[in-house]
């Protein structure tokens, strides 16, 4: 037995092993909440030693997509409620992503029709949101160019983020992680090619461009305590509009130092480096490549553990946590049509390949209809 098959100690929660379930957005919930179904599917993948939810929107006004949990009105903590009963029930973790896409989003979806806020006041070029179109038909829609937050209520954000940790632990969640990566509201502010304030908020220095960052980190640590609350974040990522800029390492660095002194549960990297270029740096070395920032991150973390997301393998994954490079791997689609994606891995059982045209939205078909495996 590899160390991925491992039992792993989460900041005091026990791993059944080093396998997450990386969060994957479905659109499987007409009404925003959770359901019975929903509950059947993350039970069927509940052998992952961690569970992260799809986002669940912390608001109204931070959701993006039509069809998504939510985690702020009684009825969506309820509903969430049935789901992590239901894995714990069969000796699953499972933590809750809570999720504001800032400007990916849309008037459709928003309270009366309101403009979608930000950071910045510019457009996501090439963004899609799914709201609804002009014939009122759910379909993918582009985002207007948002209404910039003021100053003065970016705290009640910060505390909506606080308010939806601390329903996901009253809905039963094992912890949190905050969706600060691909291209959604913690970008926003961090991005200094897309953050045109001028405020304490601005991108123009480092402390300014990490401050809504480590505000909301440490709102929820009040909250539910550190050892309750992951992060994810993409260096590297493009998604909706997110420009490479040359102090991308410099900024990650600075801010998982500082995560590093919170001692949170974990640290959760995407890895989209397809998209490095030139130009990047890790501690002034020009050019270099994601896994170089990945070591220089690891050594700021002897209290937090470090997932790491994207093309993972189990060659892949059992390499880097032999190497100390990361502690614990995460899969995505692999989960969507293999269950039982613990136990091919461990006896290197064939894996079923993914419907994408039903990743996300429809019913049962694609969603909770994919068999475990069983030997011809």
């Amino acid at each position: 037995m590899t160390r991925l098959f491992e039992k792993f100690d989460l900041a005091g929660l026990t791993l059944s092993n080093r396998i997450v379930m990386a969060p994957l957005t479905r659109a499987r919930a007409p009404q925003d909440i959770a359901d019975e179904r929903m509950a059947l599917y993350y039970i069927q993948r509940a052998t992952a030693g961690l569970i992260v939810s799809e986002g669940t929107p912390i608001s109204r006004e931070g959701q993006g997509y039509l069809f998504n949990p939510g985690i702020f009105t009684a009825e969506q903590i309820a509903g969430w409620r049935l789901t992590t009963n239901s894995v714990h029930a069969v000796g699953g973790r499972i933590f809750a992503q809570i999720w504001h896409v800032g400007r990916v989003s849309h008037p459709s979806i928003q309270a009366n029709g309101q403009l979608p806020v930000s950071a910045s006041s510019k457009a996501p070029a090439g963004a899609k949101a799914f709201g609804y179109d002009t014939d009122g038909q759910p379909n993918f829609v582009e985002p207007p160019a948002p209404r910039q937050l003021a100053t003065d209520e970016i705290p009640r954000i910060v505390r909506e983020f606080a308010q939806a940790a601390d329903n996901a632990v009253g809905a039963g969640f094992d912890g949190i992680e905050i969706h600060a990566a691909n291209g959604y509201l913690f970008e926003q502010f961090m991005n200094p090619l897309v953050n045109d304030r001028t405020d304490r908020y601005s991108a123009q220095t480092m402390d300014d461009r990490l401050r809504f960052t480590l505000e909301v980190i440490d709102a929820v640590v009040a909250r539910i305590g550190a050892a309750r609350v992951g992060i994810r974040l993409s260096p590297y990522g493009q998604l909706f509009d997110m420009p490479l800029y040359p102090e991308i390492d410099a900024t990650y660095t600075a801010l998982v130092k500082e995560i590093g002194r919170r001692k949170l549960a974990y640290v959760h990297l995407m890895d989209q480096s397809d998209f490095a270029v030139a130009g990047t740096t890790v501690n002034g070395n020009a050019g270099s490549s994601f896994n170089g920032l990945l070591r220089t991150l690891k050594q700021y973390l002897p209290h937090t553990a470090l997932i790491l997301a994207g093309g993972m393998t189990r060659t892949r994954a059992e390499q880097m946590i032999a190497e100390d490079i990361i502690d614990l791997a995460a899969f995505g689609t692999g989960f969507i049509s293999n269950p039982d994606l613990v136990a091919r891995l461990q006896n290197d059982w064939p894996l079923t390949p993914a419907n994408r045209e039903t990743f996300f939205g429809g019913g049962a078909q694609g969603y909770i209809d994919y068999s475990a495996y069983t030997a011809n």
